[in-house]
Order: structure tokens, then C-alpha cells, then sequence
């Protein structure tokens, strides 16, 4: 009976060591069960493609719409510049005049064989009707009347011509001559800024760029020199084609009229174009981390509220978001603020939506 009685009781005292150690193990495990799963707070989004607009910003020199290159039809001695680099002048105001008296001597030259010819045309007129020249002479002195004729309007384009005067009221921007120099026919010798057509902010763009500008499309532009608040604008001129040195176009940019705007001036403007399409989604730039070479990591959230980071490719940065070329899709979940806080496999409790 003492020997049962012992066999039972070291019984007993297994039993109790095995739910003593049970109910220790149980105890652990019920401590560090809630610890793996608490939530951790973190904000939210979901990916959406990147925005279908895009602002492009770029540097110009605002210069007049219209300037227009004046020079003289026949070659000649300058007799007058009347006007200096930075002159506002007036429509129909005389700027430039060549020496007149070689044009009036070829001018009274051809009047005078005009004169002659046209007596000889009626003398062999009147000699053919009465039969004593042929109709060859009679042609021949015709064709020389039309000749001297048009010998006088050549010489007289010559002489209303040798005066340069403004086509509008404008600016002289350049003036290449002087009195008493010779001049050949076809020379610029003035550059006039037509202040009619109003300013412009010339700004060369890639052809990437330029490809997305339109003509009649808004703009803000900035000239510190007239004022630091935005000036609205519009697209009025794009280049055909690119420029042979730098390959760029220039588009001119119209602007308000404005007393404190000169040709010079530098500004810069900001145009909203379209996006090119390319398939890549935004997510903000809080949602990147462990960023190197062109790539980061981001956490997507599974249904389970669970967190895996992601490996993704970034692009550019947009306004307030990074563009994400590879790695994510539209409609994946992913952490957008709080990713400090988390490690991969966390369970977490989202908060207000980042936007």
C-alpha cells in the first residue's frame, strides 16, 4: 500500500510539473501573440496613373512680335539717318535717305530717252502707213519706246525708294549706317520693332517638348524686370522647323501690353502640356524608401492588411509625386506615410487616406 501510495504521488507531481509547464508555455505564447499582432498605424493609398498633364518650364527673351529688317532698293551714298538705336518713331516717318542726285540724273536720263523714242515710234508710224518703211522698222521702233518706258519706272521706283520710312509706328532696334556711306541695294541698314504687334517671350523648347505646344495655348510668364507676379499669356508663333545649331524650336509666347516691357528683357515661362502615355503610375514621395540608383522600396498591402515590400523603378518627380516606371500597378495598395515605422510582415491599421 506504501509503495502505491508513493507510485501515485510521484504521479501526481509529474502531472503537475507537465500543466505547470503547459500553462507557462500557453502564457508565453498568449504574450507575444498579441505583441506580432498589433496593428501599426500607417496611411494608405491606392496607385493611380500618373497625371495626364505635365507643366514644362523654361527660360526666353522677350523681343517685339514684329521686327522688320529696312533697307534701300539701289545702291547709293547715305545722305541721312534721322533716328537713333532705341528712337520710337511714328507709320509713314522718313528714317534713312539716300544721296538723290544720281537717282534724279537717271531718272531725267530716262525721261529724256523716253521723250526720244516716242517721236521716233510716231515718225516711222506715219512713214509706214504711207508705205515707205517696212513693218519690221515700224516693230522695232515700238520696242524701243517700250523699252525707255520701262527705263523711267525703273529709275522712278529708284527715286520714291532711295527714302526709307517707317511701315508702322515701332522702335529702331539697329542701326548699321551713316552718312556718307555707301550702301549696296538689298543691305539691312535699319531693324524696326513694330510696337503694333506688341512683345513676345521667344523660349526655345526640345522637340519633345515643342511637339505639345499649341498655337492659342495659355501660359504664365514671369519677367522680374516688369513685375514678380505671373503674366498670362499665349502661344501665338511655333517654329516649322528646329534650329541647325541647337536643334530646338522656338515658340513666342504673346504678351499683354505693358509700358515697362523692352526687347531684352529675360523671363521664363510655365506652359500645362500632355502627358506622353506611358503606362507609369504615381505614388507621393513619402511612400519611397532604401532609394538608390534610380530605384526604391515600397510596402503593398495585402488583403489581410499585411505589408511586403516591393522593389519599383522611379521616374521623375511630378508636383508633389514620383512617377514609378516599373514595379507597381494601378489599383495596388500601398503605404504612403508611415513606413519608418514598419517592418516586412506587419499587420497594420490604416488611417486617413493620404491624397
Amino acid at each position: 500500500m506504501a509503495g502505491r501510495s508513493q507510485k501515485n504521488s510521484s504521479l501526481h507531481s509529474l502531472a503537475l510539473v507537465a500543466t505547470i509547464l503547459l500553462f507557462g508555455c500557453s502564457g508565453t505564447e498568449a504574450e507575444e501573440k498579441p505583441k506580432d499582432r498589433d496593428p501599426v498605424p500607417a496611411a494608405t493609398i491606392i496607385v493611380q496613373p500618373a497625371s495626364e498633364n505635365e507643366t514644362i518650364t523654361a527660360a526666353g527673351t522677350v523681343r517685339l512680335r514684329r521686327e522688320t529688317e529696312l533697307g534701300f532698293t539701289t545702291s547709293g551714298q547715305v545722305a541721312s539717318v534721322r533716328y537713333e538705336e532705341g528712337d520710337r518713331v511714328k507709320r509713314g516717318a522718313t528714317l534713312a535717305a539716300l544721296d538723290n542726285s544720281t537717282v534724279s540724273a537717271s531718272l531725267e536720263s530716262a525721261q529724256a530717252e523716253l521723250d526720244r523714242t516716242e517721236a521716233d515710234f510716231d515718225r516711222i508710224k506715219s512713214l509706214f502707213a504711207d508705205g515707205w518703211v517696212t513693218k519690221a522698222r515700224l516693230e522695232q521702233a515700238e520696242a524701243a519706246m517700250r523699252a525707255a518706258k520701262a527705263q523711267v519706272n525703273a529709275s522712278g521706283f529708284a527715286s520714291r525708294t532711295s527714302h526709307i520710312h517707317a511701315p508702322s509706328n515701332g522702335i529702331i532696334l539697329s542701326r548699321n549706317i551713316d552718312a556718307g556711306q555707301i550702301v549696296n541695294a538689298g543691305t539691312t541698314v535699319l531693324v524696326l520693332g513694330e510696337t503694333d504687334k506688341g512683345f513676345v517671350l521667344k523660349v526655345p523648347l526640345t522637340d519633345a517638348d515643342a511637339s505639345r505646344v499649341r498655337v492659342g495655348m495659355r501660359a504664365n510668364v514671369t519677367i522680374a524686370a516688369v513685375s514678380n507676379a505671373p503674366i498670362e499669356a499665349v502661344v501665338s508663333e511655333k517654329d516649322g522647323r528646329a534650329d541647325e545649331q541647337t536643334g530646338s524650336f522656338e515658340i513666342s509666347f504673346l504678351l499683354p501690353a505693358n509700358d515697362r516691357l523692352r526687347s531684352g528683357q529675360l523671363g521664363s515661362v510655365e506652359i500645362e502640356v500632355s502627358r506622353n502615355s506611358d503606362g507609369s503610375v504615381a505614388v507621393p514621395a513619402t511612400a519611397i524608401f532604401g532609394v538608390r540608383s534610380g530605384e526604391g522600396l515600397v510596402y503593398v498591402v495585402d488583403e489581410e492588411k499585411r505589408v511586403k515590400a516591393r522593389n519599383v523603378v522611379i521616374g521623375k518627380l511630378t508636383d508633389n509625386s514620383l512617377e514609378i516606371s516599373s514595379g507597381l500597378a494601378e489599383g495596388d495598395v500601398v503605404v504612403a506615410r508611415g513606413v519608418e515605422k514598419l517592418r516586412d510582415g506587419n499587420i497594420i491599421k490604416p488611417i486617413k487616406t493620404a491624397k
